[in-house]
Parts: C-alpha cells; structure tokens; sequence
C-alpha cells in the first residue's frame, strides 16, 4: 500500500446530492474494528465463493487466516484476486466497506509473531496462535496459512443521510 492517503472519489449517481467523499479515516477505522469480514474468492471453475471469517487491519493491509485444505486457500493457489467486504445489515445507518486487492502470503516468521499477537488482542485468548515454519500453529496441531490483502481500491457506501458511494484507488 502507499504511504499517503488514498485518492477519493465520490460518484454521484449513487450519492445524495450535495453528497461529499467519505474521509478515509471512517473506512479505516471500521476495517480495524470489525469483528467480522466477508471474503469473496474464485474457484477453478469460475464460479465465486464467499465465506464469513475473521481478519485484522493491520499496517495497512486485511489480514485473515485458513487451512491449507480449505475451500478460500485452494481458490487463492489458482487465482489471488479477492474481495472483502464488511459493515453493517442497516439499509439506512451505517458504512459498508469494500477491498478489492491480491492476498498475498505472509510467510516471515517475525511478521507473522506480530500478527498473532495483534490476532490474540483483538479476539482474545481463543485465537492464540503460535508461529511455525511460515505459518499459525495452533494448539491442536493445526496450521493455518496467513494472507495479506492490500487494497488496490476501496469502496465505501455511507447509508443514511446522506447516502455517498466514495471509491479510494490506492497509487
């Protein structure tokens, strides 16, 4: 991700009139709070998957975690492109956000430390990992591959008064 603050844009045709961009800071602030993520992947046939699962913003990248074996981590060895999607089920309150980027590995031991520890901050003691050749270990023996997603674009959707649909492309 770049060092600087994304370029905004408003669309106005589906933005109240009068409507200006969504600043950054609400969108970031509801990807570092969020308890819960959508992730959207493609399977080798073409068709999509999304799956609920949890994530962590963190210097400037969605992380999130899956087994090897599972659906999304044999989706992303074909084809890395994905969305992310989380906010609100209020049609009129609220801010729904969307990430567009590729997931990319995390593999560094150091880095993946880190990662646990900011993992086992925000969801507690449940979600304690150790880290071990690459990846998140946990207390049954199991493993779980980590992905970072930094944003390429994002879309907000500001619901209510007024409504904003603000697109941040990240240069």
């Amino acid at each position: 991700m770049s060092a600087s603050e994304p370029v905004a844009e408003l669309d106005p045709r589906y933005s109240s009139p009068g409507a200006v961009p969504g600043p950054w800071a609400g969108a970031r602030r509801l990807l570092s709070e969020a308890e819960l993520y959508w992730l959207s992947t493609v399977r080798p046939d073409g068709r999509p998957h999304v799956t609920p699962l949890i994530g962590l913003w963190w210097e400037g990248a969605l992380h999130f975690c899956t087994g090897a074996e599972e659906r999304k981590a044999r989706n992303l060895a074909g084809n890395d492109e994905v969305v992310l999607t989380t906010g609100s089920n209020s049609w009129s309150d609220g801010l729904d956000v969307v990430v567009e980027g590729r997931a990319e590995r995390v593999t560094d031991d150091a880095r993946l430390g880190r990662l646990a520890e900011a993992w086992e901050a925000k969801y507690g003691t449940d979600w304690h990992f150790d880290v071990a050749d690459g990846a998140f270990a946990g207390a049954q023996g199991n493993r779980a591959e980590v992905f970072a997603v930094s944003p390429r674009t994002v879309f907000g959707f500001g619901k209510g008064d007024p409504f904003t649909q603000t697109r941040w492309r990240f240069v």
